[in-house]
């Protein structure tokens, strides 16, 4: 449940992922252990873990994640990448164990030998809810082969690289991974932050563009029904993934990893909310957004695709271009980087606060609230909090979701 909506953080690169998939390992792990030595246990060195140490095991994960995502595409061979979720839990879930170097390398050939889930539930015509649980699965796993570990099963020394078995090449064309630089904290500081909509994140861009584009047509009388066509110029990684003019919308998991249908539904309706991908909704089942969206052509543009894997920019650019049914052709909207990419960090930090309030909101009281964001901005009070201390503050007698 650590990102349902698909609405926390992103990393794109030859892979895609989300980092903080991996807090669902991090946080439960961290919690059972500070739990279980307040009970007299042993776990981890005896050790109360702290918030400051989370933060800590999440910048490692994040780096391990992010760091074999830069240069490596496992989408390409078929693989999802929760694979890498899988791996990095299981290395950050073995340090903070008090595994041996050993050990670690053991739990992680493990999670490398993994029977490992394909794409299959992330494109037509099988897109599905799957994806919506596939890392928190990654993350039991990569828990489960640690404590498999603990107890004493060995490691897989040669995983990777053994030939005709190994992951290379059964799973990976025999090619071997590629690494751009060594680790340290350049994910965490580059990672890309979900803001505005809970959309996939290659379409930020474009809704954001999408929007300027409504208003545009607003100012002159008119509306999406005067919309004759629109050419989305975009980056590759964009048309792999969601690029799906004349699929067929058949569930959740088809429109929120449709950018026709997300740019459609903020040209049509002026917003972009979770609900809108529902069965049954207002948007789902409105004829204009439907055709809209197979008036919507994307185009790979070059330099995009090379701005995406430039280490220095890692922009997420779309660009649209909207001809009126009366011939009239509004000038290209362009935006290179979405709100929560690093170049536009200062701008989202207000939204994601606003975010984490109004996420907070159905659950507890205004004093509630206010005691949890008060907390989080007193850094050296939340850092040095024991993490099943932090954990208790979320419980709820009261949520309306309960």
């Amino acid at each position: 449940m650590i990102r349902w909506l698909d609405y926390n953080d992103c990393w794109l690169a030859a892979e895609w992922g989300h980092p903080s998939d991996n807090l669902g390992a991090i946080l439960a792990v961290a919690d059972w252990i500070s739990r279980t030595n307040r009970a007299g246990g042993n776990l981890g060195n005896g050790k109360i873990i702290t918030i400051k140490e989370v933060l800590e095991a999440m910048i490692k994960a994040h780096e391990i994640q992010g760091c074999l995502a830069l240069l490596n595409s496992y989408n390409k061979v078929g693989l999802d990448h929760v694979v890498l979720v899988k791996v990095a839990s299981a290395a950050v879930v073995s340090k903070m164990l008090g595994l041996s170097e050993k050990q670690t390398a053991d739990a992680v050939s493990q999670a490398w030998v993994d029977g490992q889930s394909l794409r299959t539930y992330r494109h037509s015509p099988n897109t599905m809810s799957r994806k919506s649980w596939a890392a928190g699965d990654a993350c039991q796993r990569a828990v489960n082969l640690v404590l498999k570990v603990m107890k004493g099963e060995p490691g897989v020394p040669t995983v990777l690289s053994a030939p005709v078995w190994g992951f290379y090449d059964v799973l990976f064309k025999g090619n071997k991974f590629e690494f751009q630089r060594p680790y340290g904290s350049y994910v965490m500081e580059n990672v890309l932050f979900k803001v505005s909509y809970p959309a996939e994140f290659h379409s930020q861009t474009a809704i954001e563009a999408a929007k300027r584009i409504r208003q545009q047509l607003v100012d002159q009388g008119k509306s999406a029904a005067d919309i004759k066509e629109i050419t989305c110029r975009t980056h590759e990684a964009c048309i792999r993934i969601i690029d799906k003019q004349f699929k067929p919308m058949d569930n959740f998991a088809d429109r929120d990893h449709c950018i026709q249908y997300m740019a459609a539904v903020m040209l049509v309706f002026g917003r972009l909310e979770a609900t809108d991908y529902t069965d049954g909704g207002e948007a789902a089942t409105s004829p204009l957004v439907e055709s809209l969206r197979q008036k919507i052509t994307c185009v790979e543009d070059p330099q995009f695709t090379k701005d995406y894997h430039n280490e220095n920019m890692r922009t997420i650019p779309n660009a649209l271009t909207v001809t009126l049914n009366d011939g009239q052709v509004l000038e290209e909207i362009v935006v290179d980087a979405p709100l929560g990419h690093r170049l536009r960090r200062e701008e989202a930090k207000p939204e994601i606060l606003a975010k984490y309030k109004r996420h907070l909101g159905p659950h507890y009281s205004e004093a509630k609230v206010k005691e949890l964001v008060d907390l989080g901005n007193d850094a050296k009070r939340l850092e040095a909090m024991a993490v099943d201390e932090y954990v208790d503050l979320y419980v709820s007698k009261d949520s309306k979701f309960v």
